[in-house]
């Protein structure tokens, strides 16, 4: 499968990288900052997600849904 990508030029302190490497297990730096960035939009998307929590009128509690299980 091909995943497009883009090549840059980009000057990251050597400390920050060593963690990103040590910390990811990463072998290669490139590894280590697709890894970085893969996480920071995860970690974006649940915030996103989390903004949301209990906004839905639509569902049934959880005291609802035990009820509907112990009817089952």
């Amino acid at each position: 499968m091909y995943y497009p990508s883009m090549k840059m030029t980009i000057d990251i302190l050597d400390s920050e990288l060593e963690d990103v490497i040590r910390f990811s297990g990463a072998k290669t730096k490139r590894e280590a900052v697709v890894t970085a960035v893969a996480e920071y939009n995860r970690r974006g998307r649940l915030a996103e997600l989390t903004r949301h929590a209990g906004t839905c009128s639509g569902l049934i509690t959880a005291e609802e849904l035990q009820a509907e299980r112990r009817k089952n």
